[in-house]
Formats: structure tokens, C-alpha cells, sequence
């Protein structure tokens, strides 16, 4: 049995129950802020690294509330967390990805992530990848979410 892979990430959700979502670079699909954790690294401590590389967003982790570990691919689970961000506190066109790789394309170092908006839950399935989608249809309602955070 080959070992999952764990990636920690980030639910943002703003006053409307609305999602933060960036555009992964050189694809057609749309993400949370997540990745791997660095090794012995906490994951809240590598969802917070994500976050702040992905998007240029720094919260606090007091403002963090823990969702657990779920199953997302057939080889790899998410530690998700969830935080409310407040009117006004992010501004989409001052997020910035510092997370660079090498383009397909080219090779040249380019950003993970290139765009961001705010999405709402009956929106996901039209940019979110199938493995995220599902895992909000079927693990995690972001309805629910938006109502007890």
C-alpha cells in the first residue's frame, strides 16, 4: 500500500459564505490555498506557510478553526482549516503568489497561482477541480460551514 501524501490548506470564507479561490497557474482549475507541509512541520502551522504563499494573506492562528483531516484523492488527504475574513480585510487585487515553479511551457519560474476570487458554494463545481468539488459535496458543506464559523 503506497503512503497518502498530506496537504494542509485554508478555507476563507467571507461575510457572504463565499470562498476564496486561486487560479493554479497553467491549468484550467481553481484552488484553496493548500499544499504540502515541510517535514516535521504542524499543519496548521504549513496551511498558515500556503495561505501566506499563495495569496500574500497572513492570518493569525488563533483565527483558525480546525476541520480535520479528510480524504481528497486516492493518494492524498487535506488537514483543512476554516477562518472568516472580515469586509475589507482582503482586497483580491493586492493578493500575490510568492510560491514560484517552472512553467510547462518554457521552464520559466512562474507563480503557482495567478488570479483569485471569491466563489460561492454553488459556484465550486464550475472552477474547483472534480477532487475538491466532491469533497465539498460530500464532506464538508460550505453552507453549514458559513453558518457555524
Amino acid at each position: 500500500m503506497t503512503e497518502r501524501t498530506l496537504s494542509c490548506g485554508v478555507i476563507l470564507l467571507d461575510a457572504h459564505g463565499r470562498v476564496l479561490l486561486a487560479h493554479a497557474t497553467e491549468t484550467a482549475h481553481w484552488d484553496i490555498p493548500k499544499g504540502q507541509g515541510d517535514p516535521g512541520e504542524a499543519p496548521i502551522d504549513a496551511a498558515l506557510r500556503e495561505l501566506r504563499e499563495e495569496t500574500g494573506i497572513d492570518l493569525a492562528p488563533r483565527r483558525l478553526k480546525d476541520l480535520g483531516r479528510f480524504a481528497y484523492r486516492r493518494d492524498k488527504d487535506l488537514h483543512l482549516f476554516a477562518a472568516r475574513i472580515e469586509a475589507g480585510e482582503v482586497d483580491l487585487a493586492r493578493c500575490v503568489c510568492t510560491s514560484m515553479f517552472p512553467s510547462r511551457r518554457n521552464g520559466a519560474s512562474i507563480p503557482e497561482m495567478d488570479a483569485f476570487r471569491w466563489v460561492t458554494p454553488g459556484e465550486m463545481e464550475q472552477y474547483a477541480s472534480g477532487s475538491l468539488t466532491r469533497l465539498f459535496a460530500t464532506a464538508l458543506s460550505l453552507d453549514e460551514l458559513h453558518r457555524t464559523l
